[in-house]
C-alpha cells in the first residue's frame, strides 16, 4: 500500500511520528508532505522525516486562512500527481492521512484517494466543516460525544480510540537530560516550560492577560523554558528577559518530562504533560473540548484562573513510571487505515 501523510503543524510531526514507523514496518510505502510553519520542518530534520515542503501559513485573519487553503491544496494536488505518476484511471495514493490538514482532504478527494483525519479538539468549526465532510475515516478520543460532531457531517465515519493520543505517541519515549545541557538549563534547580497562546488560531482570538502575570511570577521562583509561537512573541520575550527561549526545534517531549511544572494556553503540550505525569495548568480561554473536560474531572489538568495558584518547585519523581500512561500506535495506525474500507 501507498500512503501520503500531511503535515501541518508542530504537534502533527509528533503524532504522525510513530504511524509513519508502523506504517514501515508493515511493509507500505510513505510519502510524507510538510507545510512550513512553526517548527514543522524543524521537526521533521529533527526526528528523520524525509518530506517535501509544500506550502507556507498565510496568515490568521479569514481570509487569508482561505487563499491559503485554496492555494496548498491545489500544490499539494500537482505534487501527488507528479510523484504517483498518474496514469489513466489510476490513482497514485491509496490512503491520505492527515490530523486536521484541510489540505490533504481536499486534494486528495480531487484525486479519488481514501481520506483520514483526526483531531481531538471538537469546536474547530471551520476545520472540521470541511475535513469531516470530505473524510471517509475520522479518528477522535472517545472522551468526544459522537454527536458532538453530526452537524459537520461525521455520522457514520468516527473510528474512537481510547484515551489521549499522546499517550500513543509519547509511548517509546525515554527522557534524554541532552535537552537540559542544550539549553543551559540546572537539572537541580525548579523548572517551569510555558507555551504560549495560539494567537494564529481561528478557535482561539482572545488577549489572555493572565499569561503575563503567570510568566513575571514563574520567572521569580525558578527557571522558565518558553515555548512562543509567532516570531512577534519571541521578540516579546526577549526584550523582557529572564527566559530562556530555544533557538531550534528541540526535544519538546523530553524536557516536558523533566519539567516541575507546564503551563500552557493550547492543548497538546497540557496533554503531554498529563501523559508524562508532570503537573500542568491550562490557561485556554476558548470554548473548552470534551478531552480537556474530563482530564480536569480526573484532576489530571488544573484549570489556571489566578495567577497567585502557580508555585514553582522541585517535585516528587519516586512513583513508579512517574503516572504515565503508555499505549500502542498500532492502534492509532489501524484506525487510520480504515479510511480504506470504505
Amino acid at each position: 500500500m501507498r500512503v501520503w501523510i500531511d503535515l501541518t503543524n508542530s504537534p502533527h510531526v509528533l503524532v504522525l511520528r510513530p504511524v509513519i514507523d508502523d506504517l514501515r514496518r508493515r511493509g507500505h510505502e510513505v510519502d510524507v508532505t510538510a507545510r512550513d510553519f512553526a517548527q514543522t520542518l524543524g521537526l521533521c530534520a529533527r526526528y528523520g522525516i524525509d518530506h517535501t515542503a509544500i506550502g507556507h501559513h498565510r496568515g490568521e485573519r479569514l481570509p487569508d486562512k482561505a487563499r491559503g487553503l485554496a492555494s496548498r491544496s491545489t500544490a499539494l494536488l500537482r505534487w501527488a500527481r507528479r510523484v504517483g505518476g498518474w496514469p489513466s484511471g489510476s490513482r497514485p495514493f491509496d490512503v491520505a492521512i492527515g490530523h486536521g490538514s484541510n489540505d490533504i482532504s481536499i486534494a486528495a478527494r480531487a484525486l479519488g484517494i481514501p481520506v483520514a483525519t483526526a483531531f481531538d479538539y471538537e469546536w474547530a468549526t471551520v476545520q472540521h466543516q470541511i475535513n469531516c465532510r470530505i473524510a471517509d475515516a475520522i479518528v477522535i478520543p472517545d472522551a468526544i460525544p459522537f454527536d458532538r460532531l453530526d452537524r459537520y457531517g461525521a455520522r457514520g465515519k468516527i473510528r474512537a480510540y481510547p484515551g489521549l493520543k499522546e499517550e500513543y505517541y509519547l509511548a517509546d519515549l525515554e527522557p534524554d537530560g541532552a535537552v537540559l545541557d542544550e539549553l543551559g538549563l540546572d537539572p537541580s534547580a525548579p523548572l517551569a516550560v510555558v507555551r504560549t497562546p495560539p494567537e494564529v488560531s481561528l478557535y482561539h482570538r482572545f488577549h489572555n492577560d493572565r499569561f503575563a502575570d503567570v510568566l513575571h511570577r514563574l520567572r521569580e521562583q525558578g527557571q522558565v523554558v518558553v515555548l512562543p509561537r509567532t516570531d512577534a512573541q519571541r521578540v516579546e520575550l526577549r526584550e523582557a528577559g529572564g527566559f530562556v527561549i530555544p533557538e531550534r526545534p528541540i526535544d519538546g517531549p523530553s524536557l516536558v518530562a523533566f519539567a516541575d511544572l507546564v503551563v500552557s494556553a493550547g492543548g497538546t503540550m497540557n496533554r503531554e504533560a498529563v501523559a508524562l505525569g508532570t503537573p500542568v495548568y491550562t490557561t485556554f480561554d476558548g470554548k473548552p473540548g470534551a478531552v480537556d473536560d474530563a482530564l480536569i474531572a480526573d484532576g489530571r489538568l488544573r484549570r489556571l484562573d489566578d495567577p497567585a495558584q502557580v508555585t514553582l518547585a522541585k517535585r516528587d519523581r519516586s512513583g513508579a513510571d512517574g503516572g504515565r500512561i503508555r499505549r500502542d500506535p498500532a492502534l492509532l495506525t489501524n484506525r487510520l487505515l480504515s479510511a480504506t474500507e470504505r
